[in-house]
């Protein structure tokens, strides 16, 4: 079986990634599609700020889960004991 060069309506890897060169360096968009909706452009805009700002938003996510579960042990009695210091105990802390 002859081996397929680049040609034009190529299909595979090259073709895909080829296309997808070609259609983020144009500029204007197709003639046949229509204007993005305001929901749409809305939503690509949510995305993009989401992949800009994704390590800033697992930051303050780690530390939220960190604090809520911090807080959670910290509201039972049994753990609280440890923090707390208890009336009529031995003074190790001072």
């Amino acid at each position: 079986m002859a081996k397929r060069t680049g040609a034009p309506g190529m299909i595979g890897f090259d073709g895909v990634r080829r296309r997808r060169e070609e259609s983020s360096s144009s500029s204007s968009p197709s003639s046949f599609s229509a204007p993005s909706s305001f929901l749409t452009r809305g939503v690509n805009s949510v995305f993009t700020f989401v992949r800009f700002a994704e390590f800033e938003i697992l930051f303050v996510l780690f530390f939220l889960v960190a604090f809520l579960i911090f807080k959670d042990l910290t509201s039972r009695p049994e753990y609280n004991d440890i923090l707390v210091k208890k009336p009529g105990g031995s003074d190790w802390g001072s």
